[in-house]
């Protein structure tokens, strides 16, 4: 039962406070320079030193949790008052609680229902709303509202206070100033410095609000200010590995989708020179396709770190998404070093051996919680490290699921390759059981609960010339047959909604698996009820009318048969990065403002299909 209470709040300025005779939050430039290294841009900062000024904009109880929509003083700049919005909750009655920052991505908002379900499971958490939206029941921010509160329409009914930046522009699609780029240096009428400069990128003003959201947690009543956590998705990936970078205060991280592979642009708020002063705990939630924190990135993160206690949790094929089996690493890793009621198992150890002819992999997990699941992954598809990255080729990549057999403590499986001229990248994934399912809000803020939890070993890569050098061969022939729906098939398909049937696969991206010319798209498939099945290729997708019945039914299609947004053909199988099966689609064409949808409510149970293949 939801129960609000309003609270009345005298507010002394709604678009950005004058405060003349207040100290600034940060020190002039040292004779007029920029700063150039991480300890001139850092320096005169003191996170603790100003009052928090906290404003409650809205308060209510929930299931046992306090919560609230609330602003904290980030400083003064130019003379102006900066003010970070956020949702606050905990449990109602609890001391000395573990507290957590929680950093939302890009597109994201400081989230209630991030704070609501860490409540439920014992933490004070704070989300801060850096880029000014937040959805919180009765108090939802959209970017459309946060242009009110910049233009101070304030008789219009959507209007609500949000986070202000005052004298400055660390807000995110949209910017107030109109800049497109994020990290900007160059002076202008909205930063700091009036010259080209690291404390103009609104990364480090983000960083600073984050810092400030720890010293909000330390100074709340039913706090422990020395247990202290941070976790964010994508931009909030970043934006964790810079705050526990910047702050000891910080004593455990888990950073997604993020903070591993800027290593571009402004030198001095790289992900390396944080990388390189985290010595908190630390887990880093990476999906094998993620285009924001690659993984290769990762293997070099981990040397940087100045910790022994870290993980990782690669999900194969993923990109930028989780399921909860990934997600839950975050919770289980607060619960590990903020509250001591865990004991995570530690990193799956691999050896890759090349000799014999076909690569084998022999994993050693950790048997401190029960195995579920042992699996190693495995592509050629990448670019060797030292080159640029192909953002494309990165989010398709196809992971190979190889054969496992357990012999004693180790699992062992053998590799298959196709090609003697590309890289090899080689990983583990471990599946444990969880004592009790845990509960917890993902990186979109969807509720999930799950009774597992996933570790990764370290990928290893092998170059080409030391294939050859070890007399590797290449016994992975192209084939017709791209799918049997047989065995454990589909750990090479995925989903970010397991509880769904529709499934999704990158093996038409593998060149094991290209169509040759003049092929056609064959599967069948039975269907208890009649429906509509949505076949999806990238941009295109047809829909096929099922009868309904015990039979089979054969499915044969062509390029021809596959229509974009625009309603034109597919020319070509050649490229195609991803096959789905599904109950309904939509494609959009967000500047032309076309739509098209496809399919539509299933009926019944899923599917079943047999023998996906290319026919002439």
């Amino acid at each position: 039962m939801l129960k609000i209470k309003a609270i009345a709040l005298f507010v002394f300025s709604l678009v950005g406070l004058t405060v003349a005779s207040a100290r600034e939050t940060l020190p002039p430039l040292a004779d007029g320079a920029a700063p150039q290294t991480y300890d001139e841009l850092w320096a005169g900062f003191d996170p603790q030193a100003e009052p928090l000024d906290v404003e409650i904009l809205k308060e209510w109880e929930e299931d046992g949790v306090v919560m609230k929509v609330l602003r904290y003083r980030i400083g003064i700049f130019k003379g102006k008052k900066s003010m970070m919005a956020a949702v606050y909750g905990f449990p109602k009655g609890g001391k000395k609680l573990p507290g957590l920052v929680q950093i939302h991505g890009g597109g994201q908002y400081a989230h209630a229902n991030a704070v609501f379900t860490n409540a439920k499971r014992g933490y004070a958490t704070i989300s801060i709303s850096w880029a000014g939206r937040i959805d919180a029941p009765d108090y939802k921010v959209r970017p459309d509202t946060v242009k009110l509160f910049w233009e101070n329409k304030t008789d219009d009914p959507d209007y609500k206070l949000i986070t202000d930046w005052g004298a400055l522009d660390a807000y995110h699609a949209p910017t107030r100033s109109g800049l497109s780029s994020f990290g900007n240096t160059k002076p202008s009428e909205w930063t700091l410095d009036s010259i080209d400069s690291s404390r103009n990128n609104q990364w480090f003003l983000c960083t600073i609000g984050a810092r400030r959201a720890l010293t909000f947690l330390e100074q709340q009543p039913e706090v422990d200010g020395n247990r202290l956590g941070v976790y964010g998705h994508s931009m909030g990936g970043k934006l964790t590995v810079l705050t526990a970078g910047s702050d000891s205060r910080v004593k455990a991280a888990a950073p997604s989708c993020g903070g591993i592979s800027g290593r571009d642009g402004d030198s001095l708020l790289s992900d390396a020179v944080y990388l390189q002063r985290i010595s908190c705990p630390i887990m880093f939630l990476s999906p094998a396709n993620d285009f924001h924190g690659r993984i290769n990135d990762l293997q070099t993160a981990v040397t940087e770190i100045q910790t022994a206690e870290w993980r990782v949790t690669c999900a194969a094929h993923h990109n930028h998404q989780d399921t909860a089996g990934y997600e839950v690493a975050t919770q289980i890793w607060f619960d590990q070093f903020l509250k001591g009621t865990f004991e995570c198992p530690e990193t799956p150890q691999t050896e890759l051996r090349l000799s014999g002819g076909t690569p084998v992999c022999a994993v050693r997990p950790d048997d401190l919680r029960t195995i579920k699941s042992v699996d190693i992954f495995y592509t050629q598809q990448g670019q060797i490290d030292g080159l640029k990255d192909d953002r494309e080729n990165t989010k398709a990549r196809f992971w190979h699921c190889g054969n496992t057999v357990k012999n004693g403590s180790t699992w062992i499986g053998e590799l298959p390759i196709g090609s003697l001229e590309k890289p090899l990248w080689v990983y583990a994934n471990v599946v444990y059981a969880l004592d009790e399912p845990v509960t917890g809000a993902g990186y979109y803020y969807r509720t999930y609960t799950t009774d597992q939890f996933n570790l990764s070993s370290l990928m290893v890569m092998v170059l080409p010339e030391d294939l050859k050098a070890a007399g590797v061969k290449a016994t992975l022939q192209p084939s017709l047959l791209i799918e049997t729906f047989q065995g454990d098939w589909e750990k090479e398909w995925f989903t970010y909604r397991p509880e769904e049937w529709p499934l999704k696969t990158h093996k038409v991206y593998d060149p094991v698996y290209a169509a040759p010319e003049g092929a056609k798209l064959a599967f069948e498939v039975r269907s208890a009820e009649p429906n509509k099945l949505v076949v999806g290729m990238d941009q295109y997708a047809v829909e096929v009318e099922l009868k309904g019945g015990e039979d089979w039914h054969q499915v044969v299609l062509t390029l021809a048969d596959f229509r974009d947004v625009s309603g034109e053909p597919l020319h070509d199988w050649g490229g195609i990065r991803e096959l789905r099966l599904g109950d309904k689609e939509k494609l959009q064409d967000k500047k032309k403002n076309l739509k098209l949808e496809f399919g539509g409510r299933w009926n019944d149970a899923a599917p079943e299909f047999r023998n996906l293949q290319w026919v002439q």
